[in-house]
């Protein structure tokens, strides 16, 4: 058993590596490009496949980690809601699919919640982390039913929300990296690359949609 459990954290860090190195080299190259193009679906299916395994393994004997459980279902919302909001440069409507990956989130957000206050209230410290990234995933999924019910009501709302999902997603990699990768553990390391990950989302949005100043003549 022990032997099976090492063979799917090897793949799940191996899968990780791509993940990180492609979405890297996705954030770097010209947007819309095919390189950008093609290192974006690499990173997809790296993460995706990385935080799938890593599920399963944060419920073995001896590796139970809820948080970890927790963060590999976050970081999975995080690049199929940002994969999907492409359909939206020509779709107009949000599907039950698109509802049903956000309302999950959504219910698991809540839970971080709910645990993170439960262990605060108990002395417990690691339940900063629980509210931080449950709160953040609250205010995404919430934008998420925000955005569904209109979903060309702002220009270029289909690209805010791919950016801010798939850079949210690279910002789970490098977490993960810096925590189990490079043995990092304190609460900057788990908190950092999200505030500067945020920063670079703002940036982001007002190159994308700036907002127009009229000028008025005295």
């Amino acid at each position: 058993m022990e032997q099976t459990i090492t063979f799917f954290i090897y793949l799940h860090a191996f899968l990780g590596g791509i993940g990180l190195i492609s979405g890297i080299g996705s954030t770097i190259a010209k947007k819309g490009s095919p390189l950008h193009q093609k290192l974006g679906k690499l990173f997809s299916i790296g993460m995706i496949g990385s935080s799938t395994i890593s599920i399963p393994i944060a419920m073995m004997p001896n590796h139970e980690n809820l948080f970890l459980l927790l963060i590999g279902l976050f970081t999975i919302y995080l690049v199929l809601v940002g994969n999907r909001a492409l359909q939206f440069k020509t779709r107009s409507n949000a599907d039950i699919v698109d509802k049903a990956i956000s309302g999950s989130m959504l219910l698991f957000s809540v839970i971080m919640l709910g645990i993170g206050m439960y262990s605060l209230m108990n002395t417990v410290t690691t339940g900063v982390l629980y509210i931080f990234f449950g709160g953040f995933g609250l205010l995404l999924t919430l934008k998420d039913f925000q955005f569904y019910k209109n979903p060309q009501k702002t220009k270029n709302g289909w690209l805010l929300s791919h950016i801010g999902k798939m850079i949210g997603a690279l910002i789970a990699s490098i977490t993960a990296f810096i925590i189990a990768g490079l043995s990092i553990g304190n609460l900057m390391a788990w908190t950092l690359p999200t505030v500067l990950g945020t920063i670079y989302i703002m940036y982001w949005k007002r190159k994308v949609n700036p907002k127009t100043v009229a000028s008025k003549k005295i």
